[in-house]
């Protein structure tokens, strides 16, 4: 999928189809990430400790999700223009533990008017790279989609990503973490001189290069890589696995060690990579 920057209104000024169909995408699969979410841990102990998140239980997950779920949907209502003083939003939390898998249920219909009421190509300020309302959308469902599989870790499930869904989630994350150094500031360590680190999917289409430079790191684009096309598949580092797996190590849920990646190049440079790319 395209990273955004190329995408949304048409030369003669209307929609473009394909932006139209991904935010689509995008706002069905928060309900349907929720619902999973939601169907974890109904009947759980919401006291259960979540590995993936340290010091947190179950509940402070549900809390979190469904709190980032309401606030984004806030941001979208007021299609807010520049970045917001303040993080407040109406949670409307429930009275004990026992309400929160319904609350988490009530915080995507939250969720599903503000996008019924949004029009995706709206221009929104946003902390990444794409200001639109679709961003918002887009984030909301990574953000979603990564706690329901610390839920499921929580309780001993094995998680299981759709692949689209996936590969889509590891282009947002490299497409937006260049502008995160406010809430990632070990982003700041990914400097260097042109070393290049590339991820590429083994189960689907997805290939993204890294370039780290003296002031700063970018999401080399995929058009400028074909410009030099005996480049291609020359990178200081490589990590290959499924879409699913890649998310998990973006999201610091899987180690690059593990058996589900081939990696290849400078460990060193993967080593830095993966210690200053918290999100």
């Amino acid at each position: 999928m395209d990273s955004g920057t190329g995408m949304g209104m048409g030369m003669d000024g209307s929609h473009d189809s394909r932006w139209v169909s991904a935010s689509a995408t995008h706002r069905e699969a928060v309900m349907t990430e929720t619902a999973r979410f939601v169907a974890v841990v109904e009947g759980a102990d919401l006291a259960t400790p979540v590995p993936s998140c340290p010091g947190w239980t179950l509940v402070d997950l549900i809390r979190h999700t469904g709190s980032v779920q309401r606030m984004f949907s806030g941001l979208l209502r007021q299609r807010v223009q520049e970045r917001p003083l303040t993080r407040d939003a109406e949670l409307d939390l429930p009275a004990d533990d026992a309400g929160y898998p319904g609350w988490l249920t009530a915080s995507s219909q939250v969720a599903a008017r503000a996008f019924a009421d949004t029009d995706p190509d709206a221009p929104m300020w946003v902390w990444g790279a794409d200001p639109h309302a679709r961003f918002w959308m887009r984030r909301m469902l990574f953000e979603t989609l990564v706690h329901r599989v610390d839920a499921e870790l929580a309780v001993g499930l094995r998680p299981v990503i759709d692949p689209a869904l996936a590969a889509d989630g590891v282009d947002e994350f490299l497409v937006n973490l260049p502008f995160a150094a406010s809430f990632a500031p070990k982003t700041a360590h990914l400097r260097g001189q042109d070393e290049t680190i590339r991820f590429r999917c083994t189960d689907r289409a997805g290939d993204w290069l890294i370039r780290l430079r003296p002031d700063g790191f970018e999401l080399v684009p995929a058009d400028a890589e074909a410009t030099n096309p005996e480049a291609t598949n020359l990178a200081d580092a490589t990590v290959e696995g499924a879409a699913a797996d890649l998310l998990l190590l973006m999201y610091g849920r899987l180690d690059r060690t593990s058996d589900a990646f081939e990696t290849s190049g400078d460990e060193d440079l993967l080593a830095r990579w993966v210690a200053n790319s918290e999100f």
